[in-house]
Order: structure tokens, then sequence, then C-alpha cells
């Protein structure tokens, strides 16, 4: 295997882990929300805190990524996240949930934007965002095994039993990642990094908050993904199984179903920019759609089970637009910046994806359950909600201003 295919495989395996993660609840839900007592709130601040603690982690994140360099920093804080993992399958009550998901979440702060920072180094121009884009989209496979994989785990072993697998899957990751992954590719040598004081750093992060253009791009990037995950990383379960009566198997499937319109997406957005010749319609009409299915979803009572599958399915198709949007963003700062300038952007992804969950939670909380099950018009209010949320976003993507000419990395 060449190093640059090695690097490929080590990105894959560690942003699927990202994303298993980040979707691990959805499919077990129902079974947490009995054996631990959650509330809808509180199930909704599982999977929110998992966010909140990526989001605290970007800024030093991106100066880790520019001064240490991907790989020790990615591994340091896996293995946080195998902590986590394993912390999680022996939680007792919401909070000792919570704790988990907050270490878990620190574990996986630097993932994804190690990818970004490692694909820029190893590759440019076109070829780094197809190579981006083929990383993004395979790491999809880790939200396809959260889902039927999962739950046949869940079946066999509990829940619990399928949580402590995951941090052996966490510590497999780690070790796959320190043998395959080099911060420089073997024909370039390796980027040298300043030495910065602490103040020097910190000059560096403000910086990238003065680039012109920052604004619209973090915009639509606070709920152009949050939309999505929130859905398949969280309220997609138990709306099949409030709603349409669907058991871990059924459900497992439908997530599965959604996992694949992700990658399919993704692999569809490299092509069609070389083809339209731009980026920016590309986003404008991709959010426009995906908006529209959340808004059917929540305007549509009685829905058939396969009309309202194929909106999620749908909805996550068009949700692929962010990887633009992270293109479009890594195009606005220097090279010397790029760790700092991929977290910043990533900043406003993980807090609308800490946000939005939280804010679907206390909305559908507000509708009492009857018969232990959540009546259809919570789950059509929460898909209101977030319906609107990217609706804005879209609206500061279109009118706000696009400052000077972004050049291409």
């Amino acid at each position: 295997m060449s190093a640059a295919a090695g690097l490929l495989v080590a990105l894959t395996a560690m942003t699927g882990l990202s994303q298993f993660h980040r979707a691990a609840l959805g499919v077990i839900a129902p079974d947490l929300t009995v054996d631990l007592a959650l509330t809808p709130a509180m199930l909704g601040a599982a999977n929110g805190v998992f966010f909140a603690a990526l989001l605290v982690a970007q800024v030093p994140v991106g100066i880790a990524l520019d001064r240490a360099g991907p790989r020790r920093t990615v591994a340091t804080l896996t293995g946080l996240a195998v902590a986590g993992a394993g912390f999680q399958a022996f939680a007792t009550d919401g909070p000792t949930l919570l704790a988990a998901r907050l270490l878990l979440g620190l574990g996986c702060g630097a993932s994804f934007m190690a990818a970004v920072v490692l694909c820029a180094r190893w590759y440019s121009g076109a070829a780094m965002t197809l190579a981006l884009s083929r990383v993004f989209a395979l790491s999809q496979m880790g939200i396809l095994l959260a889902g039927a994989p999962l739950a046949a785990a869940s079946g066999l072993l509990g829940w619990r039993g399928a949580l402590g697998a995951s941090a052996v899957l966490t510590a497999a990751c780690l070790l796959l990642w320190w043998r395959l992954v080099r911060d420089d590719p073997p024909d370039r040598p390796p980027v040298f990094r300043q030495p910065e004081t602490l103040k020097e750093a910190l000059l560096g992060q403000v910086s990238i908050w003065r680039l012109p253009g920052l604004a619209r791009v973090l915009t639509i990037h606070l709920v152009g993904y949050a939309a999505a995950a929130t859905v398949i990383g969280l309220w997609a379960g138990p709306y099949l199984a409030d709603v349409y009566g669907l058991d871990a198997t059924g459900r497992g499937w439908a997530l599965a179903a959604m996992g694949v319109a992700m990658p399919v997406g993704l692999l569809a957005m490299g092509p069609l920019e070389r083809r339209v010749g731009g980026r920016r319609g590309i986003v404008t009409a991709a959010a426009a759609l995906a908006a529209g299915t959340l808004f059917a979803l929540a305007l549509w009572p009685g829905a058939p089970l396969a009309a309202a599958l194929t909106l999620l399915v749908l909805l996550v198709l068009f949700s692929a637009f962010p990887v633009l949007v992270v293109a479009e963003g890594r195009s606005l700062f220097p090279d010397h910046l790029v760790g700092r300038g991929a977290t910043t952007v990533n900043l406003a992804q993980v807090l609308g994806s800490a946000l939005l969950p939280m804010l679907v939670g206390a909305v559908v909380g507000l509708f009492p359950e009857a018969g232990g099950v959540r009546p259809e018009a919570a789950y059509r209010a929460g898909f209101a909600v977030l319906g609107a949320a990217l609706a804005a976003g879209l609206a500061g993507w279109v009118l706000l201003p696009r400052g000077a000419a972004p050049t291409k990395p």
C-alpha cells in the first residue's frame, strides 16, 4: 500500500469512527430512554453534549494541528475517545451518559479537521477537493455501522455490550492511525512550523476571524450539516418508533438507507461542481431542497411510511453540500494557518450540531406522551424548527457579503 493510499484509509477510518459515535444513539435511543429514564430533553442533551465538546475543542485543536501536527494531535485525543466510548456503556442515568458523551466528543474533536489539513498538505487544487470528498463520503460508513449493524449488536449483546464493543473499535482505529499517517508526503520536505508564543498563536486565531467573506460561510455551516445530523443521529429513530411502530431492526434499516444517501451525495459534489462551474449555486440549491424536505415532513400529517422514509433519505442526500462550504472556507485562509482556519469554519458546524438537538428535544418535550409514545405533532414541530433554521442559514449564505474573491487552495 502506498503512503497516499494508507493516508486515505486512515482518514476514512478515523472520520468514519467519529460519524459512528455521532449517530450511535439514534437506533438505541428508545432502549436508553427506558433503561436510564431519560426525558426527551435529556436525550437531546446526550447527543448535543457530544457536539458541545467538539465545539470546546476546536480552538486548541486548531493550534495543535498547526504546531504539533495532525498525527500526534489525533492520536492523543483518540485515547480520550476510547475511554469515553467505554464509559458510556456503564452509564446508569442521564448525568453519567452526558459525562461519557462529553469525553467521547473531546476525543473525536480533531478527526475531521485533521482530514482537511492533511488533504491540503498532500494534495492541491481539484485533487484536494476530490480527496476530501472521497474521505467524507467513505466516512459515512460510520453512520451505516450505527444503523442495522449496531441494532443487531444491541439485540445480541444488549445496548451496553454494543457500546462496549465500540470502545474496542475505537482503540483499533487509533492503532491504525498511528501506523499509517504521516503529516507530510514523502516527496516533499516537512512543513516548517515556526515556534509561536501563546500570544502569537491566539493572534493567528484572531486574524482568521477578520477574513472577508467568513461570515456567510459560518452562517450556512452553522446549520447545513447540523439539521440532517440532528435527524439521522437522534430523532429519526424515535420518530419511526413512535409514529410508525418500527422495531430496532426496522429503524436500523431505515437509518442505513439514510446513511447510504450521504456518500452518494458527497461523491456527486465534485463532478457537479466541475460541470456547473462553481460551488455557490450548488450550495444554494441543495440547501433549499433540504429545507423543503423538512417542511414537507412538518406540514404533512399522517404521511405514509414510504413517503416519510423517502423524505428522510432525500434530506440526507441534499445535505451533502457542506463539503463545498468547507472548500469555500479553505480558500479564505493562508497555508500557515490552515489548522486554525479549518477549525474556525468547523466551529460553526459543531455549534449548530450541539444546539439543534437540544432545541428539537425541548420542542418535542412540549408534547406529552400518550400510551408511552410521543404524538406525531411533536416530531412535526421538531422538523419545522430544523427547516426554519436551515432556511435562515441559507438566507445568510445568499445575502451576506462575499468579501474578496477567494483564491483556489
